[in-house]
């Protein structure tokens, strides 16, 4: 869903937290600093005037020169600042303020734009509208039983029982897991309706969101009408495809239960080319058969997953109905 004016406005309430707090915790180090090194305070007063000097100076047009003085002398108190913390047992940095995103400085953009940090709290608030966090209480690998999966009959294609495509998948998703913000970390898991696709993908994203990165979650029908709302909508639909493009983990569940046009395909090319380019980690589960996805979307589109994702395949009965 897009950010509406009651997400965005939470968001913007979220930095402003952050930075009251980081004001806070900067004056209950200066006046510890300062109670112990009195000096601090004169050298604090004194750059406030010598800064305060030399925009006057520039304001009045005075020559390159004449300002230099004022930074210098600047420059020079802070040095002799930095001195008396390192000696009297404090970081150097103690007097500066300190951020949760330094990149931002938590204000949520950077020349404009939408910093990362920003991207991440959307993604929380969208995770929230699809109840995610509730969903990953009963679906995570402490709740994932591979007595689901038959030992007994094999596929024909693999020779391989249910139960030992579920140890692999696992497995793979484990590794996934494990050096996820790597390069070229994407998945794409197939198998028939019922097999626990769905179930491994809210897997790997309960693990990931333990990590503290961002993870977007989709419904590949809610996905593709969010686009086109976004698209052809008469509202602005907010910058959804900015946060798709730049969540840390991507999940597209059930590619292939929307309705597939042109639309559709050029819109999952651009996802899953872009976040390639960018290495952001996609993980795609689908019902579809692999030999019809070309025809479907496009055989540039399955050209770029056969290249930069790890099939996982699995199958068996439909757990749901067992």
């Amino acid at each position: 869903m897009p950010l509406e004016n009651i997400q965005y406005d939470a968001i913007m309430r979220e930095y402003g937290r952050r930075q009251l707090l980081s004001r806070h915790r900067l004056e209950e180090h200066r006046a510890h600093a300062q109670e112990r090194i009195p000096r601090l305070k004169e050298i604090q007063d004194a750059i406030a005037s010598a800064s305060a000097q030399q925009i006057h100076s520039l304001l009045g047009g005075e020559k390159a020169g004449s300002t230099a003085v004022y930074r210098e002398k600047v420059e020079a108190l802070a040095r002799e600042r930095t001195q008396l913390l390192t000696e009297n047992g404090f970081p150097p940095d103690y007097l500066e303020a300190a951020y949760e995103c330094p990149a931002c400085r938590d204000t949520g953009y950077v020349n404009g734009q939408k910093c990362t940090c920003f991207h991440k709290l959307a993604a929380d608030q969208f995770r929230q509208q699809y109840s995610l966090d509730q969903i990953l209480e009963r679906e995570n690998f402490a709740l994932f039983s591979f007595s689901c999966y038959s030992d007994k009959i094999k596929d024909d294609n693999t020779g391989k029982t249910p139960l030992e495509h579920a140890q692999f998948a696992v497995e793979k998703a484990r590794e996934f897991i494990g050096h996820f913000g790597e390069a070229g970390q994407n998945l794409f898991i197939y198998g028939d309706t019922g097999v626990g696709k769905t179930f491994l993908s809210h897997c790997i994203a309960h693990e990931i969101l333990k990590k503290a990165y961002s993870v977007l979650y989709f419904p590949a029908y809610d996905l593709f009408g969010l686009l086109a709302k976004e698209t052809f909508g008469k509202k602005d639909g907010g910058d959804a495809l900015g946060h798709i493009l730049n969540c840390d983990l991507l999940i597209i569940d059930d590619l292939g239960t929307e309705l597939t046009n042109t639309f559709v395909s050029s819109q999952l090319f651009q996802i899953i080319n872009e976040r390639i380019l960018h290495d952001r980690s996609t993980v795609i589960s689908s019902n579809l058969a692999l030999e019809t996805f070309p025809e479907l979307y496009s055989t540039r589109t399955f050209s770029r997953i056969i290249q930069n994702y790890k099939f996982i395949n699995l199958i068996g009965e439909d757990i749901r109905i067992r």
